[in-house]
């Protein structure tokens, strides 16, 4: 399976996303999304689904 290039969500909406989740001054402190455990990158896709989710409503 090819692997897919870029982001499905931009920048801006991912540190909105871990600013909520309170990882957001990991990710400035250590320069990007490569230090955020996975279960908080899970965590930061679950409420982009519920985001989403609500905006079809």
């Amino acid at each position: 399976m090819a692997r897919r290039r870029g982001s499905i969500m931009s920048d801006k909406l991912k540190m909105e996303l871990a600013g909520e989740l309170g990882v957001a001054d990991i990710v400035r402190a250590e320069g990007g999304f490569g230090s955020v455990s996975s279960r908080d990158c899970g965590n930061m896709v679950r409420l982009a689904i519920q985001r989403a989710e609500q905006s079809m409503v």
